[in-house]
């Protein structure tokens, strides 16, 4: 703490460093007798946690909040003692840093999803509580091989997840490049380890290369011009590299652009003088130039790109840069903070990151889990493509954005009912690609509506949830008419109304035991065949019902069709009888997470909860299913395995033999090359469940040429 004092008496004043100091010795009290796995004495993270954030020179209450963020969570300190000693702020992010680490992001699908939206809403509060969590990450990630092998790879897939997406998308971007390496260490040990070695071996190559690279530069922009910038040069990160080696398929070999070099000047203009001199002096790339400076990333990043071919042919990346713009480009949402003296954010940052609370408010509108998860990913990938429209305004979306994403980015209503698109005057689908400096004009029809083919390729979570929601409302429509025309038929065979039925008394008090709270709810369950007509007016008219009492009304809606000899592998709200048909697109197995949706041709089709179909389903034909426990084996079920591999000799051998040990029958297989000596190997293969497959997976990802294996 005396290292902390000397370090930053710089930034801090001598009231805030008292703070700061009783914060510490407050923590230190409280988790005294406390150790971290490491041995060490627990007060050394909340420490560490502290300087990572003082490094960043964020302000007084955020450092008093990393000192105090794990004393309610883990020691006999209240919330309230919190806000007594270092007062409201402090309090709330302290509570909110700690409800989030209560949250667990690697349980069921509908509960992680519910977690994060509790976690980006903690964000649009106060952003203190993600900046003080991420710092805690951090430090948890630097001393993770402490951890338990099931915890580290727990933690590492939470972490490139949802950590290092939200570290970018505030701009931190040492923090993210961090946290990305330190994940993939653990998750693929042995491409980290492989690649390390490789950029090891080349470090000093890497660095004589960087060292000539900066020394033209500098010469080239003194011959030419009266500016002196500062340039430096960096290799890209590991798990950078690994991300370019598995998006363009090539060997750690190929990487041409490995290597990123700094401009940092005094104004614009000279970033643009630079910038001219560049393209003039080295032939530049196609579609390698981008221009941040105009247009501004959604987290205020800013700089000119560009990408040339320097002498002997090495593909360069180069970012020209402002000084400001390079403290904003290297420490994000942490160059705008008022750190001397204030303990507020001031208005210029709220206002720049205005951003969030956009986010928060557009998730609050998304009802179904899945479907909010599916969005949260969407939006915490960058964001570099800048379209037109035509009076010139700008629009940021995501690369392979579509016309259609375009026109729900203008306005819900533009998407919902456009036709078609022209992009720089020429008429497209709304299914084409747009391209950086796209002018986009969207043609529409009032006549139009969204349909459910649009999902296929829209790529925007404002769009894919806008359709999603029509499709659903759409939906619903048919079943309440289906409903309440079903519900009147009954009517008309007993001789009563149905609307003298709805209005009775009693009526609330059915709709309560039958778990709906209106009518219309009622409607739609009858529609999908939840509810038996006849016993509802039944229970509404406080009558026998003239149908089977005692038959479910599962088994009454599906007595029409032939139903699986004995009891099925999954329980249909607690019925095992119940025709069951296993969706194709997901191969669920035993021990899946799984879902059930009505379905009037096939009775129950269970998804895993995770298949991307689930996100298209409407809500109101969802029923509890789970895999039997009444049967002391289940039956054999196929699932499809996909092996990426190096096309060498011996290694399909080695990957068959692995299913064989595990006494897994593979039904078929398709193996075919690809470009740069590579194979593709789909196994269709029969297992118990998932523990089955599982344990061979693990094993044939320890093959020697096998790259990655997974479940299709």
């Amino acid at each position: 703490m005396e290292e902390f004092t000397s370090t930053f008496s710089s930034i801090y004043s001598k009231d805030n460093l008292r703070l700061i100091n009783q914060a510490y010795e407050f923590a230190k009290n409280v988790h005294q007798g406390q150790f971290r796995r490491s041995g060490k004495p627990y007060i050394t993270h909340p420490l560490d946690v502290a300087i990572l954030l003082a490094e960043l020179y964020f302000d007084t209450p955020t450092i008093v909040s990393a000192l105090l963020h794990d004393t309610v969570e883990d020691t006999t300190a209240s919330i309230d003692e919190i806000e007594k000693y270092f007062g409201k702020t402090v309090r709330d992010v302290v509570d909110g840093v700690t409800k989030i680490s209560k949250m667990d992001f690697r349980n069921t699908h509908v509960a992680q999803s519910e977690n994060i939206r509790k976690m980006i809403v903690a964000m649009g509060q106060d952003i203190r509580v993600i900046i003080v969590k991420i710092a805690d990450r951090l430090h948890n990630m630097r001393t993770l091989e402490h951890m338990p092998y099931e915890k580290q790879l727990a933690t590492s897939q939470e972490t490139l997840d949802i950590y290092a997406p939200i570290a970018n998308r505030l701009g931190i971007s040492s923090w993210k490049m961090e946290l990305e390496d330190l994940s993939f260490k653990y998750l693929n040990p042995k491409i980290y380890q492989d690649l390390s070695s490789k950029v090891a071996k080349k470090k000093e190559e890497h660095n004589k290369y960087i060292e000539t690279v900066v020394d033209m530069l500098s010469k080239k922009i003194a011959q030419n011009t009266n500016l002196n910038p500062r340039i430096y040069g960096r290799s890209k990160h590991i798990y950078s590299i690994y991300r370019k080696m598995k998006n363009k398929n090539i060997e750690y070999e190929d990487v041409l652009d490995i290597f990123g070099f700094r401009i940092i000047t005094e104004t614009i203009a000279n970033c643009y003088e630079i910038l001219g001199l560049m393209h003039s002096s080295y032939r530049p790339i196609p579609g390698g130039f981008k221009d941040y400076i105009a247009m501004a990333k959604v987290n205020n990043y800013q700089s000119l790109h560009t990408a040339v071919i320097m002498p002997g042919g090495l593909r360069v990346e180069i970012q020209i840069r402002t000084k400001q713009m390079h403290e904003v480009a290297e420490n994000g949402i942490a160059a705008h903070w008022s750190y001397k003296e204030k303990s507020k954010v001031d208005t210029k940052t709220k206002e720049k990151f205005e951003w969030l609370k956009s986010l928060t408010s557009w998730y609050r509108d998304i009802d179904d889990s899945s479907e909010f998860l599916e969005s949260v990913k969407l939006d915490l990938m960058d964001e570099d493509i800048y379209v037109f429209t035509p009076r010139g305004d700008v629009k940021e979306l995501g690369d392979g954005a579509t016309a259609l994403d375009f026109a729900y980015a203008i306005h819900s209503d533009i998407g919902s009912k456009a036709v078609g698109a022209k992009v720089d005057g020429k008429m497209v689908p709304l299914k084409h690609k747009l391209q950086n400096g796209d002018t986009v004009e969207i043609m529409t029809s009032p006549h139009q509506t969204p349909s459910k083919d649009w999902l296929l390729f829209c790529t925007t979570s404002k769009a894919q949830s806008k359709i999603r929601a029509f499709v659903r409302a759409n939906e619903r429509k048919h079943s309440i008419e289906l409903g309440k025309n079903l519900l009147e038929q009954e009517c008309v065979k007993l001789k009563l109304k149905l609307n003298k039925i709805i209005n009775s008394p009693n009526v609330k008090k059915t709709l309560e035991s039958l778990g709906v709270h209106t009518v219309t709810e009622l409607y739609v369950q009858i529609g999908y065949g939840k509810h038996i007509p006849s016993k509802v007016i039944a229970l509404l008219t406080g009558t026998k019902s003239q149908s089977e009492d005692e038959v479910s009304f599962l088994s009454k809606m599906f007595k029409r069709y032939k139903r699986p000899s004995g009891k099925s592998m999954v329980k249909v709200d607690g019925m095992s009888d119940i025709l069951i048909y296993y969706a194709k697109c997901c191969h669920p197995i035993p021990g899946d997470p799984i879902v059930g949706f009505i379905s009037r041709e096939r009775g129950v089709t269970v998804h895993r909860s995770s298949c991307k179909k689930t996100f298209e389903m409407d809500r109101d034909r969802t029923v509890d299913v789970e895999w039997s426990t009444e049967q002391a084996q289940h039956p054999i079920r196929n699932t499809k395995v996909r092996v990426l591999c190096n096309d060498t000799s011996g290694v399909l051998k080695s990957i068959t033999e692995t299913f064989t040990v595990n006494n897994i029958n593979i039904s078929s297989a398709n193996v075919r090359t690809i470009k740069n000596k590579k194979a593709i190997c789909i196994f269709d293969v029969a297992v118990k469940g998932v523990e089955h497959i599982n344990l061979a997976l693990k094993q044939i990802s320890k093959i020697k040429s096998v790259i990655r294996v997974d479940r299709v």
